[in-house]
């Protein structure tokens, strides 16, 4: 866990001694308590906050308002309720932006896509999706992503599987998206997928950003500038974070200015395409009004690299930590790979999987269980512009923040019935055997209404190309006894990682 601060620690003392002494509210939900609000009941269930805020809605019926402490300016009305989603995601989207203290909380973004809101968005949404359909982009992709499994993962997990070591596969994934999204982003490979595991402290940079803005929805905005200011807990913790990221993606924008000048960049002629930053400083016709300037490159890769690092590869960890637990799931999968892969391809570690992936449909429904318990991005943060009432009946003005839990929308019973805690992918095979489809204000994994991710396809053609690689090739065992629980940050990590073991399978 990371240092957060004599306030955070002074508070937790005292929220251990009264919670304890007067415990909880008749009703079995968080107490709100004279000047500190319902922040002990936060702070005594920190190592599990995700859960705990599951069973929180669950008891309220998917809509819970949190007090905070008197003047903070915290409290926050926390829903899992689909109805409400639909409503603010979709049916009243223009009162419900990411707003002022969204991008207050995630200032680190600057201006990117992530960050914006209204006609900046728009532009921006615009141009990313110009680019990210281009075919050059489309070729870059595709040939990146089967390099780095060939070339890269595969190599890397037959080099630890015939050592016979124990592996955090949630670390390796993350090194292979780090990797990849490095690529088609900027074209640049930073390297960190090999067997030494190096340190890459762009990458930890991400990481420990990310943290930190889990904790900045636990204090008011003048104790985070009080931290600044003295140089000390989370807030300087992503100061030196910030300073890391700006170094790197700065190298690269000058790295491909040099390339474009020198002429050695072949965005117009390769036949294997071209990244996202070529697009971005050669087709400057298409951005508009946006100008192409430093700050807009920097934010527009750090925007992308998060989208395309963190989310496919928690996706994947928390897979393969189900599949664990589920070994006929994996038997299934394995039985549906073979059935749709060419015999000619049978007994090939790496096989055409782009041209067989929209076969993989029980595989599809076994990522969607993943997505569904396991959502990497785990929390919305909304705002309304103007007053106005939820079908919850809730009203909600411009002082009063929202965060739409995805995590416990997964884990509803209201929403996904009496079973929603296994993982069964057969909930999203069709009768027809075709992939069922779910509401995205049910499904949010990816967004819902204008703000839907647009990299859904390309994610989806990633993870079924890696899980069904990895599946086909090896037996992924968990280390017996190994931990695992989300850790406490806005994308979400397993806390220790996933420890196993690899063995090659006899194709």
């Amino acid at each position: 866990m990371a240092l957060i601060g004599f306030m955070e620690i002074f508070l937790a003392a005292i929220c251990f001694a009264v919670f304890h002494l007067l415990g909880k509210s008749h009703d079995g939900l968080p107490k709100n308590w004279p000047l500190v609000g319902m922040l002990p009941a936060l702070f005594l269930n920190l190592g599990h906050a995700y859960d705990w805020g599951t069973s929180v809605l669950e008891q309220s019926r998917c809509n819970f308002f949190f007090r905070s402490p008197w003047f903070s300016g915290m409290d926050v009305l926390v829903t899992a309720d689909p109805a409400n989603v639909h409503y603010i995601m979709s049916t009243n989207f223009e009162n419900f932006p990411k707003g002022p203290e969204f991008k207050r909380l995630f200032d680190f973004l600057g201006d990117g896509i992530l960050n914006s809101d209204s006609d900046m968005w728009r532009a921006q949404r615009r141009v990313a999706h110009v680019f990210m359909n281009d075919q050059r982009f489309c070729r870059f992709l595709a040939n990146t992503t089967r390099d780095k499994v060939e070339n890269g993962l595969l190599r890397v997990l037959d080099e630890l599987s015939q050592r016979g070591v124990a592996v955090d596969l949630q670390d390796l994934f993350q090194r292979f998206t780090f990797d990849a999204a490095c690529r088609f982003v900027t074209g640049f490979d930073p390297g960190s997928l090999s067997v030494e595991f190096p340190e890459v402290p762009f990458s930890k940079a991400l990481d420990d950003a990310e943290e930190v803005i889990f904790y900045r929805h636990m204090y008011p905005e003048w104790f985070g500038t009080l931290q600044r200011w003295l140089g000390l807990g989370v807030e300087e913790k992503l100061r030196s974070a910030w300073e890391v990221m700006d170094q790197v993606v700065g190298s690269y924008i000058e790295m491909k200015r040099v390339e474009l000048r020198e002429g050695t960049s072949k965005a117009e002629r390769d036949e294997n395409g071209a990244d996202l930053l070529t697009l971005y400083m050669v087709e400057k016709e298409t951005l508009g009004a946006l100008e192409c300037n430093d700050k807009f490159l920097r934010d527009t890769i750090l925007n992308l690299m998060i989208a395309g690092k963190d989310t496919t590869s928690l996706v994947l960890t928390w897979f393969f930590w189900a599949l664990s637990t589920n070994p006929s799931v994996e038997m299934k999968i394995r039985e549906e790979i073979r059935s749709v892969i060419p015999e000619e391809e049978q007994n090939l570690k790496v096989f055409k999987i782009g041209e067989h992936v929209h076969n993989l449909v029980y595989l599809h429904g076994a990522l969607c269980e993943s997505l569904r318990l396991y959502p990497p991005i785990p929390l919305e943060h909304k705002c309304p512009v103007k007053p106005d009432v939820l079908p919850s009946g809730h009203k909600v003005d411009p002082g009063k923040k929202i965060l739409i839990n995805l995590y416990a929308m997964g884990r509803m019973k209201s929403v996904w019935g009496d079973d929603c805690f296994e993982f069964r992918p057969e909930r999203w095979i069709s009768k027809s055997g075709g992939v069922r489809h779910e509401p995205s204000y049910k499904f949010l994994a990816f967004n819902a209404g204008p703000r839907t991710c647009l990299g859904k396809q390309v994610a989806f053609t990633q993870m079924k190309m890696i899980a069904a690689v990895v599946i086909h090739n090896y037996e992924v065992h968990v280390v017996e006894g190994h931990p695992v629980r989300p850790s406490n940050s806005i994308i979400l990590h397993m806390k220790h990682g996933l420890r196993v073991k690899l063995a090659r399978r006899r194709l």
